[in-house]
């Protein structure tokens, strides 16, 4: 199977996330009564310092975590965001949420000490899949 060209897999995502992203960010299509829902990342640019908004499905893990991922890796310009700039904020269910980001993706070593054991577990699982690609983020609420 042949892969997609990167600049038109960016410009795809960008076009996509234009409309999806405001509706989003609004509560529109996002809750925080289900426990798998959309949400906006807004993130630092790593190169340019800009702000980032980019709309993912995210998993809540309790009342204190998020979980988002991406099978485009470092590709996803959210995931070097993050790394670079752990504090971000995100849009759930019409609400802005301060969190801090613990990145799990190909040549990241986040340190996970501060979280609960039940997700460092989760971590090092997740961390075996970044070798096919994936990148994963955990976001603690601030």
């Amino acid at each position: 199977m042949q892969a997609i060209p990167a600049k038109f897999e960016q410009q795809f995502f960008r076009a996509l996330n234009s409309v999806v992203e405001p509706a989003v960010r609004h509560g529109i299509l996002s809750t925080r009564l289900l426990p798998t829902t959309l949400m906006v990342l807004e993130s630092t640019g790593y190169v340019s310092g800009k702000t980032r908004r980019t709309p993912l499905f995210c998993q809540q893990l309790g009342w204190r975590y998020l979980l988002i991922s991406t099978g485009r890796g470092r590709r996803s310009f959210w995931v070097r965001n993050l790394q670079q700039q752990p504090d971000a904020t995100v849009y759930l269910g019409g609400k802005e949420i301060q969190i801090e980001a613990y990145v799990i993706a190909p040549g990241s070593e986040p340190q996970l000490d501060a979280l609960p054991a039940p997700l460092r577990a989760l971590a090092r699982v997740l961390s075996a899949l970044t070798e096919r690609g994936w990148a994963f983020a955990l976001l603690e609420r601030h």
